[in-house]
């Protein structure tokens, strides 16, 4: 594609959202879910770092992120207790 066309496009989508508005409550919302999830990380790694002294080890991936992120710290001990009772 042409430099000048992707310049205008975005150009007229930015002149767009400034004369009709942009849709702040969904951006807000992905924006704070965005941000649990990146805390859940880094509850996970804080957990594993310090469970590596006793050999402990949970996976962090998009599912136990979002399980610390949402619940915060009951999250990860109920992330402990699962692991402890599966395995």
């Amino acid at each position: 594609m042409d430099p000048i066309l992707i310049v205008a496009l975005i150009g007229g989508l930015i002149f767009l959202l400034l004369i009709v508005g942009a849709p702040i409550k969904p951006l807000r919302f992905a924006g704070q879910a965005a941000v649990k999830l990146m805390i859940g990380a880094l509850f996970l790694f804080f957990l594993n770092a310090f469970g590596s002294l006793i050999d402990y080890h949970i996976p962090i991936n998009i599912i136990t992120a979002s399980v610390s992120g949402l619940l915060g710290i009951p999250g990860v001990l109920l992330l402990v207790a699962i692991e402890q009772f599966v395995l």
